[in-house]
């Protein structure tokens, strides 16, 4: 793994691609998550939480994760180039753009996803990376769910 100082801007911008990394590990959505989930937030829409509803008449044959519950999962998917952002005192979560909640995450599906680095640029006293992402159910060649992350790192 390289490790690239987050105002290296000429290295970072040289790493842009618009080919993914690898896959990160899977991880599984089971219903005991959505049910929490559905705790948390207060949605307890039945395509979500009852399973015997679902089963009969969803269009899925199943339950299905929330996909604010399959987006919060991106925290797991880490980046899955071959480098890490090093160098920085601080990293802020600045926003999502274009969320796109693409296909249905079924009860008991494993995710798994990759990220690819867009663009590099000075922004807000630091250096703003937007990395794509993209997450898939395992198997699938369609995701479930694909943005791109800003990220600001600063000294």
């Amino acid at each position: 793994m390289q490790d690239v100082r987050f105002d290296d801007v000429d290295t970072l911008r040289a790493m842009r691609s618009d080919e993914f990394g690898p896959w990160s590990k899977p991880v599984s959505i089971d219903q005991r998550m959505i049910d929490l989930f559905a705790e948390m937030t207060g949605d307890h829409q039945w395509i979500h939480v009852d399973v015997d509803r679902a089963t009969r008449d969803s269009p899925f044959g199943s339950t299905i994760a929330h996909g604010f519950l399959v987006l919060g999962m991106s925290t797991l998917i880490k980046n899955t180039t071959n480098y890490q952002i090093v160098g920085h005192g601080n990293a802020l979560n600045y926003g999502l753009e274009n969320v796109r909640f693409i296909s249905p995450v079924p009860a008991g599906a494993s995710l798994h996803g990759h990220t690819r680095l867009r663009e590099v640029e000075h922004a807000k006293g630091g250096v703003m990376l937007t990395v794509g992402v993209a997450i898939h159910e395992v198997g699938k060649g369609r995701p479930a769910l694909a943005f791109d992350w800003k990220l600001l790192y600063r000294a």
